[in-house]
């Protein structure tokens, strides 16, 4: 959809705001805010009348680009920290510290509820002035956060990212008239609204057929393809009834070397050299070499080849950590060790590696993994465990079969994956661009949207 645009624009000379309208003008953010106050964490809950929510970078709704406080993190703030502090309807709440590489710090929600808060420490409270409209100006920081101008002010220190508010809201902005500010956010609430209403559709027809692969594959590998054999009892719960043909093996008895992992040191990394697998790494299930953050020698690499050598169609299980009971297999003969939390598993002539790794993603075998964690400071599952695990071993000729309809109906669902993801990006990016549009004034909402909203009315509708 097209949409109109205003009659005449003049040059701001900044490179993210472009032409503006002409009866717009261009200011520093700090002129939109009354204060930016940093927050306090307070105290465990002590239940003394001092108790109240704390809102957290966790409770930002990146998507709403608001502050959603369904489970709050309760402190106790006395009253002498609270001054200057409790939010109030309409605030705006920005990221100060935290951050990562994806998602820099510097993050802006608006803070719509009518119940008192106070914010964390890691983020500040942005009073708005009352000639401003609050839900527009969250939508000029997205717009600035999508482009990262936040990027620049901010500063690295012991591997967190902390941004300097100062620097920040002397970044320029486009300042139009309140009635204009109000009418664009109504027009982005509607807009983004649809996107979203979009987006939430097509997450969840991932997730169906997500479910659908999940679903073929575990047939497949436990009850075959042909539904007219004779079944028989596994005698195993969670693997249940299996053709009566079928062998069902512990692991340990479809391997060709003991199930083993890598070293169980740290290596000496070096910049360049033979890439070291971790978890991370496998974590797609494929092994992405992209995703590879350390690399040894070769001397080391010889060193713990002996133990392992990766091989053609090996396949690998993360025992250890949140990504626990993912699989990826050796497609290529690229040069490679393993991180220890990985397990290797190389299958003998009486299992083909892809059906075992199919086997190893069906939904019977996750939930064995499941049943057979055991807990430390993480997750894990050990190598005699995996060993003792059934897997089930058609003949072979039966096992190509299924490997063979695997790929074909699994590549079919996976490629419609593949669609709808791409689909959600391109709303995302349709929304991003929607936004910037608004409210640098390259698309003229006056016409579209009732501009003659008090800003109390705003606030209290997005709440």
């Amino acid at each position: 959809m097209s949409y109109p645009k205003y009659q005449s624009y003049k040059g701001t000379g900044v490179n993210w705001l472009g032409d503006i309208p002409s009866h717009w003008h261009i200011d520093r953010l700090k002129r939109s805010i009354v204060s930016a106050k940093n927050g306090v964490w307070g105290e465990e809950p002590k239940h003394d009348g001092n108790d109240i929510p704390c809102v957290r970078v966790a409770d930002f709704d990146r998507q709403s680009i608001r502050v959603v406080l369904d489970e709050p993190t309760i402190r106790n703030v006395v009253p002498s920290d609270r001054v200057g502090r409790v939010l109030e309807r309409g605030d705006l709440l920005l990221e100060k510290s935290g951050g990562g590489e994806n998602q820099p710090v510097g993050f802006v929600a608006l803070y719509g509820d009518e119940k008192p808060a106070v914010c964390s420490n890691f983020v500040a409270r942005v009073q708005i002035r009352n000639d401003m409209d609050s839900s527009y100006w969250r939508y000029v920081h997205a717009a600035a956060y999508a482009v990262r101008i936040n990027t620049k002010s901010i500063k690295q220190t012991s591997g967190i990212q902390n941004l300097d508010a100062s620097q920040y809201f002397d970044e320029s902005a486009c300042f139009p008239p309140l009635n204009e500010q109000s009418g664009i956010a109504i027009f982005l609430d509607h807009e983004t609204a649809k996107i979203d209403d979009l987006t939430k559709a097509f997450e969840g027809l991932i997730a169906t057929l997500k479910e659908k692969r999940q679903a073929v594959i575990s047939h497949a590998v436990t009850k075959g393809l042909d539904p007219s054999v004779p079944m028989k009892n596994s005698g195993i719960e969670w693997l249940g009834q299996v053709p009566a043909h079928w062998m069902v093996l512990p692991f340990k008895k479809i391997v060709s070397t003991p199930i083993t992992d890598g070293p169980h040191e740290t290596p000496h990394f070096i910049d360049e050299g033979v890439p070291f697998v971790s978890a991370e790494a496998v974590s797609s299930g494929v092994i992405d070499f992209s995703k590879i953050r350390a690399h040894i020698s070769e001397e080391d690499n010889a060193r713990y080849s002996l133990k392992y050598a990766p091989k053609l169609h090996d396949i690998y299980m993360v025992k250890s950590g949140a990504t626990t009971g993912i699989t990826a297999i050796v497609d290529d003969r690229t040069d490679f060790n393993i991180w220890s939390p990985l397990a290797a598993i190389r299958c003998n002539a009486g299992s083909l590696p892809h059906f075992v790794l199919s086997f190893m993603r069906s939904r019977n075998f996750i939930e064995a993994v499941t049943l057979n964690w055991s807990f430390g400071t993480q997750q894990n599952i050990g190598m005699g465990v995996i060993g003792n695990l059934a897997c089930t071993v058609p003949p072979v000729q039966e096992q190509f079969r299924i490997v063979q309809h695997l790929k074909t109906e699994v590549t079919k669902i996976e490629d419609l994956i593949i669609e709808a993801k791409r689909t959600i990006e391109l709303l995302q990016e349709r929304r991003t661009a929607l936004i910037s549009a608004a409210v640098t004034g390259k698309i003229d909402v006056r016409g579209l949207v009732d501009i003659n909203v008090n800003k109390e009315e705003k606030i209290r509708e997005i709440a």
